[in-house]
């Protein structure tokens, strides 16, 4: 007998909203099998407006609100036993953020949760962090970049030792509203983390390092090492925004934030003296669906 529930994910990011359906299968023996059914992603961009005016303008907000009351319909539709929606940097950043979440609310019956980057974090390493940094004999430094936020968790010995939270985010920085006393907070971070732990490897998430680990043309489990992001980001940062998108095949939402992204994991990596990154290309819709599986079992 195999016991089937169905979860639903929302993660409204600053720059992608991405809704996930899961049929989440348990049988006899109480082995778990997670399995796609439906997923959407819409590149609504809330950081565009917060982090340079501080709040969410009408147009996004009726653009995400447009896509929450059709996803309560495709939740329906799906039979949606349970849901979970959380709100990251932008949100949590706009002075309106509550009012929207409020007007959402009586729109599509959809209740959204502000989560902290360290939560944001934390859900992210449920959904396949935690298999990654299985060598309890090694330092893993999880590194998960966003739109508007890069949070960064170290685990030794299979233990969490310590974690931050930057505001250092693809959108931010093409919005030119990352301050340098950000970035080299974020530096100094990395810097104690270097000093005390060598030779950290590391687990990335986030749109961007998947998108890169499949432009290098790496397998599944492959992993990318420093000289790989140095190589891209030459041969992306001498290429025009059109050039990018026709070279590479990307989406016009994608090829802008992969070129401050990259300088985030080079960032990384250089002052981390990183030796092998990690892609298990999860995120936080994945890590919600997690999170509600773990829950019941």
């Amino acid at each position: 007998m195999v016991n089937v529930k169905t979860f639903a994910a929302i993660d409204i990011g600053s720059n992608a909203m991405r809704f996930l359906i899961n049929n989440v299968e348990t049988d006899a023996e109480n082995v778990t099998e997670f399995k796609k059914v439906a997923y959407m992603r819409i590149p609504i961009r809330l950081g565009e407006d917060v982090f340079t005016q501080g709040f969410i303008g009408e147009d996004k907000f009726n653009r995400l609100n447009e896509a929450m009351i059709g996803i309560s319909y495709i939740m329906k539709a799906y039979g949606v036993s349970n849901y979970m929606a959380c709100a990251t940097s932008a949100m949590r950043d706009a002075w309106n953020g509550e009012q929207i979440i409020e007007k959402i609310l009586r729109s599509s019956g959809i209740n959204i949760n502000i989560i902290s980057g360290n939560d944001e974090a934390a859900l992210v390493f449920e959904a396949g962090g935690a298999d990654s940094a299985s060598d309890k004999s090694k330092h893993y430094l999880f590194v998960d970049v966003g739109g508007g936020s890069t949070e960064v968790v170290l685990y030794s010995n299979g233990q969490k030792i310590s974690s931050g939270s930057f505001l250092i985010g693809t959108v931010r920085m093409l919005a030119g509203k990352v301050t340098d006393d950000e970035l080299n907070t974020f530096r100094g971070w990395l810097g104690n983390i270097n000093e005390k732990y060598s030779r950290v490897s590391v687990i990335a998430s986030g749109g961007n390092i998947n998108k890169m680990h499949k432009l290098l043309g790496k397998k599944a489990k492959e992993t990318l090492n420093h000289s790989d992001l140095i190589w891209l980001n030459s041969v992306m940062t001498s290429l025009s925004f059109e050039e990018r998108m026709h070279r590479f095949k990307l989406n016009e939402y994608r090829a802008d934030v992969i070129i401050p992204a990259l300088k985030i994991f080079l960032t990384l990596g250089e002052v981390c003296n990183v030796e092998e990154i990690f892609v298990p290309k999860v995120g936080l819709a994945d890590g919600i669906i997690h999170h509600l599986a773990n829950k019941i079992s």
